[in-house]
């Protein structure tokens, strides 16, 4: 079934129910009002604070968008890039693409200029869609990509060099296109996260789509009833992704625009959300500002959340501990799965798995897995080897890039890149990526093994683990370490509680500096190693590795 299909149902089955809600908390930030009675009495209607759709509305705006896609001369298969921070009319615009029988092709809004045109050129787009926080990025780059057609602005005061969205969809149908669909047809081109260069264009079919959300439902049971708290950005396959279990079961999702720690607690409270997704700084911090006293949670209605998960970085077992002490009734999740895999849920550890938190888990719903050695061979388990996995949510191909894509797509068997191996349960633990593996004296050392133990730290906020030269053993470990708000601590300290860890695992220097993290949550190693190690050091290191 393509995913369209989807709302096309929930809008004849629940046409007058809420489907998505808006919230820009710095609107209403310190009113004493609830957030919603404060949408009500505002009167500026560009930002009211607080939106809401209902499925019915949802489905006509995609529809004419859909219309005026089609009214341009947009054919199917052709490509619409979407440059839009997460706001209420982001997935309406994504439908409309699909609905028309293009292929969306959602943007990173850190990008810069350049990167938005090389992406653009890539994925051979010839629309671009997006919003008033782009204008000048694309002003710069307007006349410089000439696969691109026509422009649509969404908000207001639109720019010259573009078509206004607000206004030409309202003279469009708002019935569905008569434009035939199959799960065989290419749905979407996402971007990989660039940690080798620019970024890899991942061309996915609807089925791929379809799958994601039948994944979603049958791991974390989402029922009408649910209510999802979205957060981070939809141009991620992973918010999106787990928003698509709303999708299937007609549930409500909310948008937040933010993720202060108070205003994700008051949208669970005041929205009666059930299903929360965060990454790993988003939920310590949620736990610190608790633990401060800053966030009082009997002010708050919270007994309807019932699942709290995780994905896109490996998940301290601490963090969750502490979790699990503050709210003893959460169900936990672990997701793990990448943009070629169509986001999250080709590996999850299931939320009657806890006693094994520290593992990414079992392949997910529909999905097999294998660890292997560099020659593609099963390694024994226990030992160390690259992640693969299968199913209907691999990519079909990275998008005019045979080499890439020939580089780890085997057959059916898509590589991850991820070094990993499989316990005695036959639970999966990510060790490392494999390019960011230090090679220290002959000794394999995996970052991440190092950055779990200095997490339980109590003084450090967060870390991570960089390979530096070294002349004598090749690489040293260097961990980055970012301290809780006001507190103080030493080298000498670090080292001291690192006496535990086997002596070559032991980082040999130490850097108090903030970790730098991308809109998914994943650190941004390749920033640290430029910063810390050269560009040329990096470059010959990406060529060994």
């Amino acid at each position: 079934m393509p995913i369209t299909e989807l709302l096309d149902r929930n809008a004849k089955q629940y046409p007058d129910e809420v489907a998505l809600v808006e919230i820009t908390p710095q609107v209403m930030e310190h009113s004493r009002m609830t957030w919603k009675e404060y949408s009500l009495i505002e009167t500026d209607p560009r930002n009211p604070g607080r939106s809401e759709m209902t499925w019915s509305d949802f489905d006509k705006r995609a529809n004419r968008f859909a219309n005026l896609l089609l009214s341009r001369g947009v054919h199917k298969g052709d490509k619409v890039a979407i440059l839009l921070m997460n706001c209420i009319e982001w997935l309406p615009v994504y439908f409309g693409v699909l609905k028309a029988g293009a292929l969306a092709v959602p943007l990173n809004y850190r990008y810069t200029a350049d990167e938005i045109k090389y992406c653009v050129d890539l994925a051979e787009a010839s629309v671009l869609v997006f919003g008033a926080e782009f204008i000048g990025r694309v002003e710069e780059i307007c006349e410089d990509m000439p696969r691109v057609r026509e422009m649509f602005y969404v908000g207001a005061n639109c720019p010259s060099f573009a078509d206004s969205y607000d206004y030409y969809v309202k003279f469009m149908r708002s019935l569905a296109p008569e434009v035939t669909i199959t799960d065989d047809d290419y749905a979407a081109i996402y971007f990989s996260s660039g940690t080798t260069g620019f970024p890899k264009a991942i061309l996915h079919k609807h089925q791929s789509l379809s799958h994601s959300a039948k994944v979603e439902q049958h791991h974390h049971g989402q029922t009408h009833d649910d209510v999802f708290l979205c957060i981070p950005p939809l141009y991620h396959t992973g918010a999106k992704m787990h928003w698509f279990g709303s999708l299937i079961s007609g549930g409500k999702a909310v948008i937040l625009k933010g993720v202060k720690p108070e205003w994700i607690i008051r949208a669970v409270s005041e929205e009666h959300c059930s299903i929360v997704w965060l990454l790993v700084p988003w939920a310590q911090d949620i736990l610190d500002a608790i633990e401060r006293g800053e966030i009082k949670l009997e002010k708050y209605e919270l007994s309807q959340w019932r699942l709290m998960h995780i994905g896109a970085q490996p998940v301290p077992p601490s963090l969750i501990k502490r979790w699990k002490e503050v709210f003893p009734h959460h169900q936990y999740d672990t997701n793990y799965g990448l943009s070629e895999s169509i986001g999250p849920g080709c590996v999850h550890l299931g939320v009657e798995n806890i006693h094994k938190v520290g593992a990414i888990g079992k392949a997910g719903y529909g999905w097999e897995t294998k660890i292997v050695d560099p020659d593609g061979n099963p390694v024994e388990r226990g030992e160390v080897g690259e992640l693969a996995v299968k199913g209907p949510g691999v990519m079909t191909c990275y998008y005019n890039d045979k080499k890439a894509t020939d580089e780890v797509l085997k057959g059916e068997w898509l590589l991850t890149g991820d070094m990993a191996e499989e316990d005695e349960d036959g639970f999966i633990y990510l060790v490392d990526r494999a390019k960011d593996v230090i090679i220290s004296g002959g000794e394999n050392l995996y970052p991440v093994q190092i950055e779990d133990y200095l997490r339980k730290f109590d003084k450090i906020n967060d870390v991570a683990v960089i390979g530096l030269p070294d002349a004598r053993l090749g690489e040293i470990a260097a961990a980055i370490i970012q301290l809780k708000q006001d507190v103080t601590c030493t080298e000498d300290e670090i080292m001291a509680f690192c006496k535990d860890l086997p002596r070559y695992k032991r980082p040999r220097k130490i850097i108090f500096a903030d970790v730098p993290r991308n809109p998914t949550g994943k650190i941004e190693k390749p920033a640290l190693r430029k910063k810390y190690c050269g560009e040329s050091v990096v470059a010959k290191q990406n060529e060994i590795k």
